[in-house]
Parts: C-alpha cells; structure tokens; sequence
C-alpha cells in the first residue's frame, strides 16, 4: 500500500504520515518546509514543494509511475484569519490557491499514477459547509475550504469510472499550528481518525463530506 499524503512537515499530516508507515504502508510526502525528524520514521519525504506551482507539480507528477499510488491524502491547507471588517482581497486569494485549486490540480496530476479502485482524501473543515455556517467569520477560510468541498465532489464525478473513491473529511478542532494550538483534540488522535475513515469508506460514498471523529455526514 502506497500512500502519497500533502502537507506532512508538521500536525495532522505528520501524525498521518508517521501512523501509516508504522503499519508498514510506504508513504510518501511532500511538503513545502522541511522536516528532518519525518525521514527517520521511514517516510519518503519531497521538500521544498510549492503546491501552488502548476509546472513543478506536473515535473513531480512525471516522477511517478503510472497505477503506483493507492491513496492520496490532500492536507496541506493556509488559514489567516479574518473578518468582515478586516479581510483582505489577497489574503482570500491565497487561501483560495492552497486550499481549493492546489489540491484540485495535485489530484489531476497525479490521476496517472493513482490505481484504479483507489481513493482520495481531502483534508476539509466543518466551517466550509454552508448549512453549518452559525457564526461568520473566517471568510477566506470558509469560502476556499467550501470550494474545495464542490471540487472534490466534481473529482468523484470524473474519477468514479475508474472505481476511486473522493471523500472531503473534517479532521476536527484539533490543536495544531493553523488552529493557533487551540482545539479538542491533538494531532495524533484526528490521524488516526482520519485514516480510519479512509480505510473505511468505499465507492458507495464517493464524493460525501464526513466528521471524522464522530464518523458521521456534513451538511454541505
């Protein structure tokens, strides 16, 4: 099992990264800042890698052989936060690029070397859904993670032929760097519900929106 997981330096995707090469999964992952510790624990690390970049993720993309890859775990995600009061244009389009149209370009890439009956995950978050929206706030990162729910159900509409499942997952509050070390639960525990769930959902529910930790649907 080859499983090839974004934004894995650091929080939810190194605990994801270090639990499924503990089972013996090869993994591999690529991130934009370094981490020394990651390459220790088994893991075949890509540093240095701007996700935004279209031409250098088609070079990575070409690296890899075609049906070599069982899963891809799109994690990497930006949040700055912002209100109504304050927000910026810039801001939101950065968010926008790392949260919603790298992933989406990432999947596309890499569609070659994805097996057939495999699956994606995209790392979402419960504020990108719009019946779940109670308080404001957090515009760019509530509208990006919002488009990255509609790509990813476009992706299982263009990937179900091939039998790969697409499935938008909330990791939880979890306490980590983007969340400002606030949350209810830490990184390792949302890993492992979070691989969890990957192992567990099949095709019959490609394209839904999940709450990882409670194992139950979104509302989109």
């Amino acid at each position: 099992m080859t499983t090839l997981i974004t934004g894995a330096s650091r929080g939810i995707g190194f605990a994801m990264a270090v639990q499924l090469a503990a089972r013996g999964e090869r993994v591999v992952a690529l991130n934009r800042t370094a981490s020394p510790e990651l390459a220790t624990r088994g893991v075949q690390v890509h540093d240095g890698i701007e996700l935004t970049d279209v031409e250098g993720v088609a070079a990575l993309a070409a690296g890899f052989v075609p049906g070599s890859l069982d899963r891809i775990i799109a994690n990497a995600g930006l949040r700055i936060d912002d209100d109504f009061a304050d927000f910026r244009l810039d801001d939101l389009r950065r968010q926008f690029e790392v949260n919603a149209l790298a992933p989406l370009n990432l999947v596309r890439a890499l569609a070659p070397a994805l097996k057939d009956g495999g699956k994606v995950a995209l790392i979402s978050t419960r504020v990108g859904s719009l019946a779940d929206n109670g308080r404001g706030g957090e515009f760019g990162y509530r509208m990006s993670k919002a488009a990255l729910n509609m790509a990813g159900v476009n992706l299982a509409h263009a990937l179900k032929p091939r039998g790969i499942g697409v499935f938008l997952l909330h990791p939880g509050f979890v306490r980590t760097d983007l969340t400002g070390g606030q949350g209810l639960i830490d990184a390792a525990e949302s890993a492992a519900k979070l691989i969890a769930m990957t192992d567990d959902l099949t095709i019959a529910e490609t394209g839904s929106f999940w709450h990882a930790i409670e194992r139950t649907r979104l509302p989109w």
